[in-house]
């Protein structure tokens, strides 16, 4: 990806620093010459963050000293960790995404950041879907949530406090609202893809002619970049949720054209798929399973809506444009997830089900 002009004017500090999002964000801010920070957990991966020559200081969202330590003398902090997935306690999410974010944002206001730029997400404006209705940022939050949406309610609570803090003039805050994330170091939404493709068991939803809202998470680390430096920008939010017109049938067709395999043409009806998926979350909250349901209903919303979410104003205002295309980026993230001497594709049919498990890091950033 060609490299971001950046006119950084100090240290940065990235949370999520180990996942999708907050390692592109600090790629292209090193790639910039800026200095950057992450604050990270005890035993997570940062081969890579010190790879590239970031500040890795331990920490963790819940615990206030650990973010004072991690703020002091920073100008920017790129808030890109949460409590990601469509499964799990409540607690768990209250503690990360919540309790976390609000940790964060009195540390960031005590050292007189210049700028918080927050990660939010487009699942902040509910569960909306219809065909043909497209939204953009004046739409209204937390629209159609039903009871068991922990991520996007925590989602919500989340912004809602980063938005309380700027119009108390505590401290200026930018949010960028990405979709579903792709690109490389995704180690969790294309490598399922990826095997259940393999293995026969993925289907489309509906007839795959519906648009999605996916987006190369280079492309969404330039936007925040780009929003953190600009005046206009505080006291904004943008969604940053496409990079240009891609159908559910295409997405798969990419994938599937990378890896060799036959398209994807066997789909469940989109009602069908969402019941079954409230069936499969009553048991498992019934039985108090750990590991998630085959399907959510967040995953069916999340890959068979037909509504679209626009991002026309972070273009207008700040000039922003997707550098990786899903031509070159889908091809590109699947060869990286992939990785050198892998196994070649499964070519005998498997036993086929609903369509496969929705992808636990979809449409946000990862924990620290």
């Amino acid at each position: 990806m060609a490299e971001t002009k950046i006119k950084h004017p100090g240290l940065a500090l990235v949370t999520g620093g180990t996942g999708l999002l907050g390692s592109h964000i600090a790629e292209q801010l090193r790639a910039g010459g800026v200095t950057v920070r992450a604050v990270c957990r005890s035993g997570a991966d940062v081969s890579f963050l010190r790879s590239i020559g970031v500040q890795v200081v331990p920490g963790d969202l819940t615990d206030p000293e650990d973010l004072r330590r991690a703020c002091d003398g920073v100008d920017t902090v790129y808030h890109a960790a949460a409590r990601v997935g469509d499964w799990g306690p409540w607690a768990d999410f209250v503690r990360v995404s919540i309790d976390g974010t609000r940790h964060l944002l009195t540390a960031a206001a005590e050292a007189r950041v210049r700028r918080f730029l927050h990660i939010s997400s487009i699942s902040v404006y509910g569960y909306v879907n219809g065909e043909g209705k497209v939204f953009d940022e004046t739409a209204p939050l937390g629209v159609n949530l039903y009871r068991w949406a922990y991520y996007t309610r925590a989602k919500v609570e989340a912004e809602r406090m980063a938005w309380q803090m700027h119009a108390g003039g505590r401290l200026p805050v930018t949010v960028i609202r990405p979709s579903w994330l792709y690109g490389p170091r995704d180690r969790a939404t294309l490598p399922r893809l990826i095997e259940s493709l393999r293995l026969r068991k993925l289907k489309l939803i509906g007839d795959g002619a519906n648009r999605l809202n996916v987006v190369h998470a280079g492309n969404v680390a330039e936007a925040s970049i780009l929003a953190a430096q600009s005046d206009r920008a505080a006291g904004e939010a943008y969604n940053c949720s496409h990079d240009g017109v891609l159908t559910q049938r295409e997405y798969f067709r990419l994938i599937a054209q990378t890896l060799g395999e036959p398209e994807v043409t066997a789909s469940v009806p989109y009602g069908v798929a969402r019941t079954a998926a409230f069936v499969l979350e009553c048991f498992g909250h019934l039985f108090r399973t750990r590991r998630p349901p085959l399907v959510t209903r967040y995953a069916v919303w999340l890959m068979g809506r037909r509504c679209f979410f626009e991002c026309r104003k972070i273009k207008d205002h700040l000039g922003w444009s997707s550098r990786v295309s899903y031509a070159e980026g889908i091809p590109a993230a699947v060869r990286d997830v992939l990785g050198p001497g892998a196994a070649p594709p499964v070519s005998r049919p498997r036993h086929e089900c609903l369509p496969a498990r929705a992808p636990e890091k979809a449409d946000s950033a990862e924990v620290v």
